[in-house]
């Protein structure tokens, strides 16, 4: 035994060599979930007790808001009556009702958020609105918005987070803990399908399940397992019926499929049917009662839960249990909350808004995309230059219009920042002359766009907007572009003209300094697009949803008319969504899902699997070494897509299941580990209505963009 020992100790070594030893694949700390204050069980009892004690009046005056944006209180229950606010990016101050905050932060929209890829930001971001509604005492924001980039045409793309739902998934259940933290109840919206606000109460969203389970749900999945405490329904209807009385959708899909157990609203005015909302799986209708300048076709008493649930139960349409479970519901997301326990202001948030304009600020910087740069940026300050100027955002803040619309405070324009870092060595000019065009070092155009709820904005700019671009390009090499909008913007026309391109978004109230640093070359840009671009709007997997003989409109005329006939809005690309479809379709995208350019350059090597076969169920550990080989300190998005060689489904040649987002000073570099799980290699399968991984060969696909790997490995997957 003696003589064997040397033996052994050398095939033990020479095995270490040759295989990765596992101690060296590290994993990212466990995501943590919001936990309210009071346990559901114990919230549940404690509600049951408040119930029993209801008479039938009380309890249907609490299932539908009042006064628009409030729900019921109850002063012997010591239950609070909910100010219900909104949104995504910021505090929206509905200055004509009283005790409204003096001010609030407008943050950079979502879809800028997303750019980020930066998911302790999310989180920052959503705590400091958490903060800002917690001292304008506000019990639920409404928010964050997560319907999925399907169409670039759609007005509230800018509220949401792009195309991806993994992306989207991560950002929202950082954004769901960091608000709820704060003691302010998130709502994931809207519930479901709702990715076009063109007439979008008229708009029918026909889509199976596997395509709901794997492009629309994912996100909403993610904030429901993070902890989220409510979820508001969408406008459209879904398979046939609206999202808001919709059975199959609220308890079939998000209360069953997805295990949601807390409060389920209505969107404002999207019920139509008293009877199959008390019955649907609905706990709240918003807000619960007519609006005096709409039309007699939307003030329908049968329409309103507190005006008719009287009546349903007289006729044994309805049962007083159907009422107990939505009153049931929400009294215990309350209690749960702790909102019968403490107030929900607490004021001493006032002093924490400087903090938040440096997340807005923070943001900024990390959101804003450079797309294109022949050489052009960053423009040296000290430098012998003469900056023009000029285009409609130039002198003012950009951002989308609706319930998301958030005014801010103390404004930093494009033109404001960048004299803050050149002086006078910019200059703005509305409309400035060909001399003038010439004469300048630099000129920086600011394009964008006004994109709202209520209806679509088309795809293209301007007439007169390409032209100009256009003309000024052809006057001045240097000449760089920045679109403040919330979709991607048809860019083809001058985008091989132009020297420099930034996507800069809706910036807040502070961004555009994010932007005038990234000009200089303070701030390193590292943003990367979570949508694709695509070179025309009939290249996109939803091209053709307006009826023939209709057209886009502006404005909220046609926002109500649910008088007009229902349109089917055919999902037939199924999961082929984003950079799945261009990729599947063979079409050249003008800039990719994933992409962004840097100052710096980065190298990608090593890319190690923990093993080369896992069975079915198992997660799988990776490494890859990331190398900063410029001069400059950056930050890179490290991207990990799966790709399924051989399956029984179409599936997309790969998709995003993991990112992060790493720091790296100048000629360091660094060993970044990702954790591969069973959901990662799976579909949803139809027939057993369940995630599915089939065995067979998969690659690893590691790289910077969806269509820039720069290092793939194979996985065998085989039978558990």
């Amino acid at each position: 035994m003696k003589r064997l020992m040397p033996l052994i100790l050398v095939c033990i070594l020479i095995s270490a060599c040759s295989e990765p030893n596992v101690h060296e694949y590290k994993t990212e700390t466990m995501f943590q979930p919001f936990q309210p204050p009071i346990a559901y069980k114990d919230a549940k009892e404690q509600a049951l007790k408040i119930l029993n004690q209801m008479t039938i009046d009380e309890k249907i005056s609490l299932i539908g808001g009042h006064n628009t944006f409030f729900t019921k209180g109850f002063d012997k229950f010591k239950v609070p009556a909910m100010y219900l606010s909104d949104a995504t990016q910021g505090v929206n101050i509905r200055s004509h009702l009283d005790d409204q905050l003096e001010k609030s932060v407008a943050f950079p929209s979502p879809i800028a958020l997303a750019s980020t890829w930066n998911k302790e930001l999310a989180g920052n971001y959503a705590k400091s609105i958490g903060e800002e509604c917690r001292a304008g005492e506000i019990a639920v924001l409404l928010g964050p918005g997560m319907n999925i980039y399907r169409i670039s045409q759609n007005g509230r793309n800018f509220e949401y987070f792009g195309e991806d739902p993994y992306l989207a998934a991560r950002i929202i259940e950082n954004y769901v803990v960091g608000m709820q933290g704060t003691g302010t109840m998130a709502t994931l919206k809207h519930f479901i399908a709702n990715n076009t606000d063109y007439k979008r109460r008229t708009s029918n969203s026909v889509v199976d399940k596997r395509t709901l389970h794997e492009i629309y749900m994912p996100a909403f999945e993610a904030g429901v397992d993070a902890g989220a405490m409510a979820v508001m329904t969408s406008y459209n209807l879904v398979n046939g019926e609206y999202a808001g009385q919709n059975k199959e959708v609220i308890t079939g899909l998000l209360r069953e499929d997805l295990g949601f157990k807390w409060l389920v609203m209505s969107d404002w005015w999207s019920v139509y049917d008293a009877e199959k909302v008390i019955k649907s799986g609905l706990d709240l209708d918003m807000p619960g009662e007519p609006r005096a300048e709409f039309p007699d076709y939307m003030n329908k008493d049968e329409f309103f839960l507190r005006s008719s649930a009287k009546k349903l139960l007289e006729e044994g349409k309805v049962k007083e249990d159907d009422i107990n479970r939505m009153v049931s519901n929400i009294l215990t997301t309350e209690i749960a909350m702790g909102l019968l326990e403490r107030p929900i202001k607490d004021a001493s948030y006032f002093k924490n808004f400087d903090q938040h304009v440096e997340v807005a600020l923070q943001t900024g910087r990390e959101s804003i995309v450079l797309l294109k740069n022949d050489h052009v940026l960053p423009i040296d300050k000290n430098g012998e230059i003469s900056i023009l100027l000029t285009g409609e955002y130039a002198d003012k803040i950009p951002h989308g219009g609706g319930a998301a619309e958030v005014v801010g405070y103390d404004h930093i324009t494009m033109l404001t920042a960048l004299k803050e870092i050149y002086g006078d060595k910019v200059s703005y000019i509305e409309k400035p002359t060909d001399e003038d065009l010439k004469a300048a070092s630099h000129v920086i155009y600011s394009a964008g766009t006004f994109d709202s709820e209520g209806w679509d904005h088309p795809f293209d700019f301007s007439e007169n907007m390409n032209n100009d671009i256009k003309h000024i390009a052809s006057l001045n090499k240097n000449t760089i572009v920045s679109v403040s909008a919330g979709s991607g913007k048809n860019m083809t026309p001058w985008n091989d003209d132009i020297a420099g391109l930034i996507y800069s978004w809706y910036p807040g109230q502070i961004g555009f300094k994010g932007f005038a640093e990234i000009v200089a070359g303070i701030t390193n840009p590292s943003a990367k697009l979570p949508i694709t671009i695509e070179k025309k709007f009939e290249d996109s997997p939803g091209y053709g949803y307006i009826p023939e003989g209709q057209e886009l409109y502006t404005g909220w005329d046609q926002d109500h008319r649910i008088i007009d006939p229902i349109t089917d809005i055919v999902y037939d690309e199924g999961v082929f969504v984003g950079y799945r479809w261009y990729e599947n379709k063979g079409i050249a995208p003008l800039y990719a899902f994933g992409f962004g350019l840097s100052y710096t350059t980065y190298e990608y090597s090593n890319l190690l699997l923990e093993s080369k076969s896992i069975k079915a169920g198992e997660k799988l550990n990776l490494k890859i070494d990331i190398a900063n080989t410029g001069v400059v300190d950056g930050k890179e998005v490290v991207q990990v897509y799966v790709r399924d060689v051989e399956s029984s489904v179409s599936r997309p040649l790969k998709e995003l299941k993991d990112f992060q987002k790493v720091q790296l000073a100048a000629g360091d570099k660094q060993t970044i580990y990702f954790t591969l799980t069973d959901r990662d290699f799976a579909f949803w399968d139809a027939e057993t209505e369940d995630w599915k991984v089939e065995p067979g060969q998969f690659e690893i696909l590691v790289g910077s963009a969806s269509n820039n790997i720069l290092e793939s490995a194979k996985l065998e997957i085989t039978e558990e």
